[in-house]
């Protein structure tokens, strides 16, 4: 009896108690996340909130001289024929990409999503420009773009298009030009939603009497609504920020004709030296951006619940 008495009275250490968390615990988290939360801060935050506040200023760009010029800045934006100009440009471009490329997009990813023996190599083929640089698609389309009769478009379909010296084409070769580069991007986007469309849906609909056409319209089309609302925001803000096509092919040219508000900042800022008054320009495109963004993905995400 004292054995049990003294064994029940041995006990072991008491737990500890659930709520209590040790710092060690908690450290290691902050640690790792420390240099990545420092590299963002320097290389996006700071010059983030520099730039909002040379855009009220005078700023050169050269030396630390600069003077507090309040809304003059972005007052001159509204009297600038070229920023404005620059301005219904990017719109014009934004749109035309917008539309024509998640077309295009659209109708690769229905085309490779058969059970064609070579849709693996076309996915690939599609996508490949993708993954070459802006500039060098560029110098590619100018070559393309050749004035010449005998070269490019022109020598193939016996044209005589100035395809980026005539003010009233440039535009639009540009807007092929990035269709033709990103239409892989928007046709694997669209792809993955195409496989991810119950078979059973397509075989119910079949035994109903559903042709290929409607199949598309009340099955497909909206649960393709999620691919569809994250291809429009990629090229709508991929549109209104263009600026490596545009200064490869044109540089703004033939006079305004292809001038953005991204190459229009950028010579603002390292032409003509007037950073405060460009950082104004770039502050303007971020805020426009977001608005559109923000309008279109409210509209979007509501149609995917409607649906």
């Amino acid at each position: 009896m004292s054995v049990i008495t003294k064994q029940a009275g041995t006990s072991a250490a008491p737990a500890a108690k659930p709520g209590r968390r040790r710092f060690g615990a908690m450290t290691p988290p902050w640690l790792f996340a420390a240099p990545a939360l420092l590299v963002y801060a320097v290389v996006v935050l700071y010059p983030s909130i520099a730039g909002v506040v040379y855009a009220f200023t005078d700023w050169s760009g050269i030396g630390g001289d600069m003077s507090f010029v309040g809304l003059s800045n972005f007052s001159a934006i509204l009297h600038d024929d070229q920023a404005l100009g620059s301005l219904g440009n990017t719109l014009l471009l934004t749109v035309a990409v917008v539309v024509v490329q998640n077309v295009v997009g659209l109708l690769l990813a229905l085309g490779v999503n058969t059970k064609i023996k070579s849709r693996a190599l076309l996915r690939v083929v599609f996508f490949s420009p993708v993954v070459v640089s802006p500039v060098m698609v560029a110098f590619l389309w100018k070559y393309i773009y050749n004035p010449d009769p005998s070269a490019g478009l022109n020598g193939l379909f016996g044209l005589h298009v100035d395809w980026l010296g005539d003010p009233s084409v440039a535009l639009w070769s540009i807007a092929g030009m990035v269709v033709w580069q990103y239409a892989g991007y928007s046709m694997v986007i669209f792809l993955a939603g195409l496989e991810g469309v119950p078979r059973e849906l397509h075989e119910a609909a079949m035994i109903d009497g559903a042709g290929t056409l409607q199949r598309f319209r009340y099955v497909t089309w909206p649960l393709l609504a999620p691919a569809v609302t994250i291809n429009l925001m990629l090229s709508t803000i991929g549109g209104l920020k263009l600026f490596d096509q545009v200064f490869a092919a044109t540089n703004g040219g033939p006079g305004y004709a292809t001038e953005t508000l991204s190459t229009v900042l950028y010579k603002q800022a390292f032409v003509y030296g007037k950073f405060g008054y460009s950082t104004a320009i770039a502050l303007v495109l971020a805020l426009f951006v977001a608005a559109v963004s923000f309008v279109q993905i409210y509209y979007l995400r509501s149609r995917e619940v409607s649906q």
